[in-house]
């Protein structure tokens, strides 16, 4: 059964906001209180964090799609709904996150860095937050945007300081067994290694990780074996150490050969050219090995490599490679930058979204116009097209914004198609240039004479007024001797 997964596709799905909504206060003696939908909560995000304790991938493996929580919709009475609650998901250090096309969004390294990955929607606003001076009781309210839906790559290097690379069957296991605490598995088979393992080594005042990649053979960079899988394991050492076998039993190989063929793997896979390298002539503890290193060692020193002999088995070596080891992590870590502390910034949207364009199609031989931008995309999202009175409110809004004035100046007619968002899920009508749009019965669009008009007594002493004035003005005209 799989037990450790460093490459899944996860989709996730943001909260959606909550509708707003729309009512209208009723007490007592009071019949017309006055508009008291509240707004709608803000759907939740779902954030990637790093966590230390998790090491695998292997949760999201099981269970690839995630979704955070809705936001409540409003209440009357001016009661907001709830917020919907972030989802975060942990994930280990060394987590890439990218898109379907293989574009890096994030590089999560160190405890507690996060990324958002879908942003929740945000709640709609109720018809109390949309009352004005000249719209008194709407009778409508904003629904809540729809949260992102992402589909997303999560992929793990694994955070160590050196890397054991080299042949199948090599002693890298053997190797990181003694120099460190970990237990893998060990046996006399080619790739008994299927997963990078982890050891800690202390060298003097130095505490290093180091890293047993999975065996690397001819073709690993294209795919072949299972070099490909876990190249991606190397990328963040600092060092890297060729484990050779001396006592192998196969008659096509040797020590360099095998060191050029991983070096060859190395550069097509690319980007570990300026990591400093050691190389191990491992299993010296065999007659035939001890000799094979005698006679290799000067041909790999004249490369310019520094050469250990080491045998895993005999313990034999081990205390000057680990403080080897230790020198070179020690060098990379000083040439490396001075870390600052971790700075909360706080990056707002631009106060200024309106920015839109209007762009023409030809669509069937008929001219449509496309529009797209942040806000009129937004303010569609959050219409309901069912109430006459939201979308006259919308016309209003789009155009205020000046809309209406860029569709002229690109040549749109009334009666002209106008589609407003992406292709896949655009809103098409038919353009009315400064038409009313449906709420015309109430007067000026968001107004309710119901608040303007008198009280019954009082237009019941207006109408017996009428009529006494209509009586006088008879009696002043009759005339007794006609």
């Amino acid at each position: 059964m799989t037990t450790f997964v460093d490459r899944v596709e996860l989709h996730v799905a943001a909260g959606n906001g909550g509708h707003g909504c729309a009512s209208v206060h009723r007490e007592k003696f009071k019949p017309l209180g006055g508009p008291d939908g509240g707004n709608g909560g803000r759907g939740g995000d779902v954030i990637l964090t790093v966590d230390q304790s998790v090491t695998t991938l292997l949760e999201y493996h099981h269970s690839p799609h995630r979704k955070a929580t809705n936001g409540k919709p409003g209440e009357g009475g001016n009661r907001s709904g709830k917020d919907g609650q972030d989802l975060v998901l942990p994930v280990p250090d060394g987590t890439v996150v990218l898109d379907k096309a293989g574009n890096v969004l994030a590089d999560l390294v160190g405890h507690g860095t996060s990324y958002v990955a879908a942003q929740g929607g945000r709640g709609g606003l109720g018809n109390a937050a949309l009352a004005s001076a000249r719209r008194k009781a709407p009778g409508f309210a904003l629904l809540g945007e729809p949260g992102d839906l992402q589909d997303i790559v999560l992929e793990l290097k694994t955070v160590a300081d050196v890397a054991l690379v080299g042949y199948p069957s090599a002693g890298k296991s053997s190797l990181i067994s003694v120099l460190s605490a970990a237990k893998p598995k060990i046996a006399d088979y080619p790739f008994t290694t299927l997963v990078p393992n982890l050891g800690v080594v202390t060298a003097g005042s130095t505490v290093y990780t180091i890293a047993d990649v999975p065996g690397l053979i001819p073709g690993a960079s294209q795919g072949r074996g299972l070099g490909l899988e876990f190249l991606r394991h190397v990328e963040r050492c600092s060092v890297l150490v060729h484990v050779l076998d001396t006592a192998t039993l196969e008659s096509d190989r040797d020590p360099v050969s095998d060191l050029d063929i991983i070096e060859e793997e190395l550069r097509q896979y690319g980007g570990l050219d300026n990591r400093p390298r050691i190389v191990v002539l491992n299993k010296v503890d065999v007659p035939d090995g001890k000799d094979l290193a005698e006679m290799v060692r000067p041909d790999l020193e004249a490369r310019g490599y520094r050469v250990f002999e080491v045998s895993a088995v005999a313990h034999i070596g081990l205390r000057e490679l680990s403080f080897a080891l230790g020198d070179l992590v020690g060098r990379a870590r000083a040439a490396k930058p001075k870390e600052e502390a971790t700075r909360i910034v706080i990056r707002p949207k631009a106060v200024d979204d309106a920015g839109f364009t209007v762009v023409r199609e030809d669509v069937g031989g008929e001219p449509l116009f496309r529009v797209r931008g942040e806000k009129p995309e937004r303010w569609v999202r959050q219409t309901d097209f069912n109430n006459d009175e939201a979308v006259g409110y919308l016309a209003d809004r789009l155009n205020r914004l000046g809309v209406e004035e860029e569709l002229m100046k690109a040549g749109a007619r009334a009666g002209d198609g106008v589609a407003i968002g992406p292709e896949e899920n655009a809103v098409v009508f038919d353009w009315e240039p400064t038409v009313m749009s449906g709420a015309e019965m109430l007067g000026r669009r968001g107004e309710d004479h119901r608040f303007d008009a008198p009280r019954p007594a009082a237009q019941r002493r207006r109408d017996k007024q009428a009529e006494r004035d209509e009586s006088l003005r008879e009696y002043d005209e009759f005339d007794p001797f006609e």
